[in-house]
C-alpha cells in the first residue's frame, strides 16, 4: 500500500482547503490527534476553532495563524508561508490581494508548485501580453521583439515583448504552423464564469488604465468613448447587465468573421452603482 502524499502549504492558494486536507492526515497517522488536541498544541482556548475556520465561520488573526502553524508543528518557512497565504485569502480589495500574491511569490517552493499559475497570473496582470496574442492574428505577425514593441501602443520594450512571447508560448495561447509561424492556438479565450481572480481583477484595472490614456494618445476619430448615468430598479441593472453580455458575444462573432485583421484594439465595458440600494 502506497503512503499518502505528504500535505504541504506551498501547493494551495486556499488555506482553509489545506487546514482541511493537512488535519485529515495528521488524523489519520496519529492516533489521538483531534480538534482538542490541536488546540491544546497551538494554545487555543476553544476546542472547536479549527472546524469553525475551516467552514468558513471564522477567519484568522495574524496571531491566530502563527498559533495555528504552531498547532500543526509547520516548519518555519512553511508557516510564514501559511500565514501570507491566510492575509491573501482574507484581504478586503483587490489591491491588497495582489500585494499579498507579490509575498507569496518570494516562496521559491511556491513558484515550484505553482508555475502554470504564475504564467497565468502575468496573462492578466501585463496588459501587452493579450495585446501580442491578438496581434499574431496579422497575416504579416513576425516573432521579432523588436517589431512587436514597435507596434503596440503605447511602445514596450524588446525585453518586454520577448517575455511576452515565451509566456504566451508557455500557456499554449501562441502555438507555431507548419511553416513554424508563431501563431494563435484558438481564437477566442475567456476567463470563464465565477468570481474573478485578483489577476483577472489587474488586467481590468490596466485596461482602464489604458483607456484613461487613450484619451490624451488616440486621434478622437479612432477611439469611441461615452458613458450614461441613469437611475433605475435593481431588475432593470441586471438587464442591462445581460444585454452587455449579449452585446459582447455579438462582437465576437463579429471579430470572428473578420478577414484581414490590421489592429488591435481594446473595448471595455463598465457597469458600477453610485448610489446605495435601500433594503
Amino acid at each position: 500500500m502506497s503512503e499518502a502524499v505528504p500535505v504541504h502549504a506551498f501547493g494551495y492558494l486556499d488555506y482553509r482547503a489545506f487546514l482541511r486536507d493537512l488535519f485529515e492526515q495528521k488524523k489519520a497517522q496519529k492516533a489521538g490527534f483531534s480538534h482538542r488536541a490541536f488546540s491544546r498544541r497551538a494554545g487555543l482556548k476553544s476546542t472547536n476553532y479549527l472546524h469553525l475556520v475551516i467552514s468558513g465561520q471564522r477567519n484568522l488573526t495574524n496571531e491566530a495563524a502563527r498559533q495555528f502553524a504552531k498547532g500543526f508543528g509547520l516548519p518555519r518557512e512553511e508557516a510564514d508561508y501559511f500565514c501570507e497565504l491566510v492575509q491573501f485569502n482574507q484581504a478586503k480589495s483587490a489591491e491588497e490581494r495582489g500585494r499579498a500574491y507579490e509575498r507569496l511569490g518570494k516562496f521559491s517552493k511556491f513558484r515550484s508548485a505553482h508555475q502554470l499559475a504564475a504564467a497565468q497570473s502575468d496573462y492578466h496582470a501585463l496588459w501587452y501580453l493579450p495585446a501580442i496574442r491578438e496581434l499574431a492574428a496579422r497575416e504579416d505577425f513576425t516573432d521579432d521583439p523588436r517589431w512587436i514593441g514597435r507596434t503596440l501602443l503605447p511602445p514596450i520594450s524588446s525585453a518586454e515583448a520577448r517575455k511576452g512571447l515565451a509566456r504566451l508560448q508557455e500557456l499554449g495561447l501562441l502555438v507555431r504552423d507548419a511553416r513554424g509561424r508563431l501563431r494563435q492556438a484558438t481564437e477566442v479565450v475567456t476567463t470563464g464564469g465565477g468570481p474573478l481572480g485578483h489577476h483577472v481583477v489587474s488586467y481590468h484595472r490596466a485596461m482602464m488604465e489604458r483607456a484613461s490614456e487613450s484619451i490624451d494618445r488616440v486621434p478622437r476619430d479612432e477611439r469611441e468613448i461615452s458613458s450614461l448615468t441613469l437611475c433605475v430598479s435593481h431588475d432593470v441593472l441586471l438587464r442591462l447587465k445581460g444585454r452587455i453580455r449579449e452585446f459582447r458575444k455579438e462582437l465576437l462573432a463579429i471579430a470572428e468573421l473578420e478577414g484581414k485583421p490590421e489592429r488591435v484594439v481594446q473595448l471595455n465595458f463598465q457597469l458600477f452603482p453610485l448610489s446605495r440600494r435601500e433594503e
